[in-house]
């Protein structure tokens, strides 16, 4: 009787200890579950950003919204100082001033008088990828890419993101919707073969492009709206003749 009892008592704790273990396992499964939920998307003004060494929680001290562009992400406050930034990232980059920077969740450091302040983020300077949150927004069909006061742009020779001054008009004019597909629709007269109408395609795209200088896959930076605008439509046009040319009826 005395070894049953042992036996059921060993049981019991064996089952209390199983219970308080999967009582665990769901707990931490559902913060992550939350976690993932919440935390939106690169591309779009998603959910609050969650916090972590990089980037401030709701509420945290020392912080700020940044509601542009329905952007709807805390960051930390310019000024603010850390005695050391956080792990990760691209590490310490060297700016167009020949100031030390580091880069983090959004967040721009820069080593100050014995200290890692953030700060506005260096014009000129590359960083191999985007913040985890960002905002695409339009200007005249070119995607600038947007975080906490920072704009970003794709330069495909130095294969990174550039820090751009952002354009003007594009706080009031730009968009998070992407611009109508422009692309020219041409149907073959002449009984060309999908092959062949491929070859057309890419030759005719690559003598607009030199003719234009203009490429719409990789549009020039720095070029006022006006002008990018009127590179585009000189583009399509050449794009249009060519094809024309090749016989194919363009739309």
């Amino acid at each position: 009787m005395d070894s049953l009892v042992t036996h059921t008592g060993s049981s019991t704790r064996c089952w209390a200890v199983a219970v308080a273990t999967a009582g665990l396992l769901v707990l931490a499964a559902s913060a992550a579950l939350a976690q993932h939920v919440g935390a939106g998307g690169g591309g779009h003004g998603g959910a609050l950003a969650g916090g972590h060494a990089g980037m401030p929680a709701h509420g945290a001290a020392n912080q700020h919204l940044d509601s542009k562009f329905s952007h709807n992400q805390y960051y930390y406050n310019r000024g603010y100082t850390v005695h050391n930034p956080p792990a990760g990232g691209v590490g310490e980059l060297r700016g167009p001033d020949g100031g030390r920077y580091w880069y983090h969740g959004g967040n721009w450091y820069r080593w100050r008088n014995n200290g890692w302040v953030i700060w506005g983020a260096p014009i000129g300077l590359y960083v191999p990828f985007l913040p985890l949150y960002y905002t695409t927004v339009w200007w005249y069909g070119v995607p600038y890419f947007y975080a906490n006061d920072t704009y970003y742009i794709w330069d495909s020779d130095q294969n990174s993101y550039e820090v751009v001054t952002p354009p003007d008009g594009i706080e009031t004019d730009g968009t998070t919707q992407p611009p109508a597909n422009d692309e020219l629709f041409a149907y073959p007269k002449n009984g060309q073969s999908a092959d062949q109408q491929a070859k057309d395609r890419f030759e005719c795209h690559q003598w607009a492009v030199s003719q234009t200088e203009y490429d719409p896959a990789a549009p020039p930076a720095g070029v006022v709206a006006d002008k990018l605008t009127a590179l585009r439509a000189r583009y399509f046009r050449a794009q249009a003749a060519c094809l024309e040319g090749r016989g194919y009826t363009v739309r």
